[in-house]
């Protein structure tokens, strides 16, 4: 899929470089380098981001660059999500090469590109799942990483090797982590 939406963007878009990459460390490492991109095009589904996550930590190491969410998950909760998470415009995965023009014709005119259709979600636990993405956002890019481990289930311990930090710095992060999310365990 990434080949191809390189293709398209190559050809109805007008842009003329993409570079791609298939995990989300990757791409912070390339955006801590300049020049920036333009723009990120970013699937939800990488083998190494769980959720929101990804977005949120690519829209923190590049707050100057619109982030554009192509994604299979395309419902109005969803989109909304991504868009309380920083992203600048979706597409869904599915669209035509039209839309995909259409998308990147708003974005050069400094404008968000969000589906036909698209209305924002009125549910119950909007504002909740809001408060969660703002106290995500509070995260260090260390944090994030640190949680992102947490949520694969791994011990204080296989983090501080995988990371090649001291147990005792981990467990000063995870202490962090949980004030800056308003949660009394690794659990919650």
């Amino acid at each position: 899929f990434c080949e191809a939406l390189a293709l398209t963007l190559k050809a109805v878009a007008g842009i003329g470089a993409v570079e791609t990459v298939g995990r989300l460390e990757t791409a912070l490492e390339r955006l801590a380098r300049e020049p920036r991109p333009d723009v990120v095009v970013l699937d939800l589904n990488l083998p190494d981001v769980t959720g929101f996550d990804g977005l949120i930590r690519v829209s923190a190491a590049a707050p100057d660059v619109p982030v554009v969410v192509v994604s299979s998950l395309a419902d109005n909760r969803s989109i909304s999500a991504a868009l309380a998470a920083g992203a600048t415009g979706f597409v869904p995965k599915h669209s035509t090469r039209e839309i995909f023009r259409a998308a990147f014709a708003a974005l050069a005119a400094g404008r968000p590109y969000l589906p036909e259709g698209f209305s924002p979600s009125e549910t119950p636990d909007a504002g909740r799942r809001e408060d969660a993405i703002a106290r995500l956002k509070l995260l260090t890019r260390q944090q994030a990483v640190i949680l992102q481990l947490i949520c694969e289930g791994k011990l204080n311990k296989q983090i501080a090797y995988e990371l090649s930090i001291a147990e005792t710095t981990v467990k000063a992060h995870v202490t962090a982590i949980m004030r800056k999310l308003g949660v009394l365990s690794r659990t919650q």
